[in-house]
């Protein structure tokens, strides 16, 4: 950036922790006005149905949104007060004002989603319209996209490959699996909220370590909008923790989805910042048959409460067998035969009929474990996420080397 990153850095940190103070505060502040203008939902997993306020991610990210409005000049002061740059770093300004354009877009229609109920091909829409001035900034202030092709590859394919138009593809799709990688993996208290600080936690960590390298620059504005993330997320945790208070609504999950988007693309580590969705991207294979209708989908596919002992249960889709397709019939044995999904079948007035649990990470980890308290579950994903992003650094530092020379 512009001027000596450890003043501004501080600022943001400073500014952040102003954010957190008063994402705790407006969060309860707030409470009645969500609840008159009936936004708001029951806890499913809960024996009392009383009405929890909805969409609070609205709340984190208008606080993030107002922390980084007022930190834009502070990285390019110097060059107004002190005169020191020969010309005005307009690259990375820009990139700073599209970075927050495309998360100011992606939580206005997270939050039209949370109101109006859109439908789940809108949900791939939406990602994709709001990360096109992602793009264009990656466009004008970049362009490149030529990669380095992995060691094992190298004999057939050289050792650069530009992809073209490919690439802006791939980054499409990056914000799109972003956004609704978050969303996929939820249902419990504190899990959307928790998952995200967890990688965002391991966004920062990475950015630190990576600073004396030759990509500063990069991880400096990549700290610049984590740090507020964090921390304006970690006052909606606070809110969301079992038992939630407030839930954050699909608006969270835009605005956490993109805003790593943003910093993975325009930091220019999108590979490395996948390595910190690794639980995610396992929910996603796990979930492909029900997100494709291939095995029919309900609406919430969250743990069912069983009321007797307090503990959280599998959830099961339950169909006709005949109205399965080949495909379904097939991928329903083949789950079976792995012990991967829980599948069952029986005889009803309707004929027979079969039934398997949602294909949810949260699903299947009840599926090994057992019934279990709502609070212990939340905390058990949230150390498979930990665990995921050791993995990640251990694969970013360590088996790197035998794909790339580093």
């Amino acid at each position: 950036m512009a001027a000596c990153p450890a003043a501004p850095l501080l600022i943001n940190v400073g500014g952040s922790l102003l954010g957190f103070v008063a994402t705790l505060t407006l969060i309860p502040a707030f409470k009645e006005h969500f609840l008159a203008a009936r936004l708001f939902g029951e806890d499913l997993n809960k024996v009392s149905r009383r009405p929890i306020p909805e969409a609070q991610g609205m709340i984190s990210g208008a606080v993030f949104l107002i922390i980084l409005f007022c930190f834009i000049p502070v990285p390019f002061l110097r060059c107004f007060v002190e005169e020191q740059c020969a010309a005005f770093p307009h690259d990375e300004f820009v990139e700073l004002i599209g970075s927050l354009l495309a998360i100011c877009c992606m939580i206005f229609l997270g939050f039209a989603d949370d109101v109006l109920n859109l439908r789940w091909r809108h949900k791939l829409l939406l990602p994709t319209m709001a990360s096109l001035p992602l793009l264009m900034v990656y466009f004008t202030n970049f362009g490149n996209t030529t990669i380095v092709v992995p060691k094992p590859f190298r004999a057939f394919l050289g050792m650069h490959l530009d992809l073209g138009i490919l690439y802006y593809v791939y980054m499409g799709m990056l914000a799109v699996f972003c956004t609704n990688a978050i969303n996929i993996l939820a249902g419990i208290n504190g899990i959307e909220a928790g998952q995200s600080l967890v990688i965002a936690a391991s966004i920062i960590v990475f950015n630190l370590v990576e600073l004396n390298g030759d990509y500063q620059d990069d991880h400096i504005f990549s700290l610049y909008i984590m740090i507020p993330f964090f921390f304006t997320t970690l006052g909606l945790f606070y809110h969301n923790w079992y038992p939630s208070q407030v839930f954050v609504g699909d608006t969270f999950c835009y605005f956490a989805g993109m805003t790593f988007a943003v910093v993975g693309i325009l930091g220019h580590f999108s590979k490395t910042m996948l390595l910190f969705f690794i639980p995610q991207v396992l929910n996603f294979l796990y979930s492909l048959p029900q997100l494709f209708h291939i095995i029919p989908c309900p609406r919430h596919r969250l743990p069912r409460l069983n009321a007797t002992t307090g503990k959280l249960e599998m959830s099961y889709s339950k169909f006709k067998t005949k109205s399965l397709s080949t495909l379904g019939t097939y991928i329903l044995k083949v789950v079976k035969i792995l012990h991967i999904v829980d599948v069952r079948s029986g005889m009803d007035e309707d004929g027979e009929y079969s039934e398997c649990n949602n294909m949810t990470l949260i699903n299947f980890v009840i599926k090994l474990i057992g019934p279990i308290h709502e609070r212990n579950l939340t905390l058990l994903l949230l150390l498979i996420q930990v665990l995921g992003s050791m993995i990640a650094f251990s694969v970013r530092y360590q088996l790197v080397r035998l794909f790339y020379d580093v």
